[in-house]
């Protein structure tokens, strides 16, 4: 099929995943992860009908960028940051979804306050617990989020999790684990907790199970620009 038709069908599956779980479609946004894709592929996407990139490398992204292929869309980046390129980052995208530290966190919020603004951030939970992801364990999530708070250039607006490989039950429960903290931890968010409207989880191979598990986002690549073409060299 065409991105078109691809874009389509997502977006058909996604209604169909909230409707079942009485949700409203307009609920939950879809997020392209245009990872190793060219600038045509990205401004095709947009016109399309996307309203959100994703996107992993800050390599990448930053030649998107220049290249103005995000013209038209949000930009996330969803791919794990290092410290020392949180300035080729922070202040250039509407949300960064991975942020599994606090000496991520500060980093963010330092280099928000140089440019005078205010980064809208998840944070990453490594719900499954595996030593091969990066991410905050669940159980220390709320100490993490207490941070997030204290910073004056950071706001908190979610969680964002990977999880493990589907087994026979599919990621369900995993799901269903992170709906749970978010809403735990959005009760306690106090004054701020208006600001935490976003959970995001489920990608190509389970997305309509995350929609009728909670989720707001959906990060959505193969399904869309069907397999990815060979990766580029990584020179970050």
């Amino acid at each position: 099929m065409s991105l078109e038709e691809n874009i389509r069908k997502v977006r058909e599956n996604i209604a169909a995943a909230a409707r079942e779980v009485g949700r409203d479609p307009g609920e939950i946004t879809l997020v392209a992860a245009t990872k190793v894709q060219s600038d045509d592929t990205v401004r095709a996407a947009i016109a399309a009908g996307v309203t959100v990139c994703g996107e992993n490398r800050v390599q990448e992204m930053t030649a998107h960028l220049d290249a103005d292929a995000y013209a038209g869309a949000k930009l996330h980046f969803i791919g794990h940051l290092q410290t020392n390129k949180v300035n080729k980052v922070v202040g250039r995208v509407d949300l960064i979804e991975s942020v599994g530290s606090e000496h991520l966190l500060e980093a963010i919020d330092k280099q928000a306050a140089k440019l005078g603004l205010v980064q809208d951030v998840l944070l990453e939970v490594n719900v499954g617990g595996e030593e091969s992801k990066s991410g905050v364990a669940p159980e220390a999530v709320w100490a993490l989020a207490r941070k997030a708070l204290e910073l004056p250039n950071v706001r908190l607006r979610g969680l964002m999790a990977i999880p493990p490989v589907a087994g026979e039950e599919g990621n369900r429960g995993f799901f269903r684990k992170m709906r749970q903290l978010f809403v735990d931890i959005k009760r306690k968010m106090g004054d701020n907790e208006a600001d935490m409207d976003c959970l995001s989880m489920g990608m190509s191979g389970d997305y309509m199970d995350a929609v009728r598990e909670g989720a707001t986002l959906v990060r959505v690549g193969t399904a869309l620009f069907g397999a990815r073409p060979p990766m580029r060299p990584k020179a970050e």
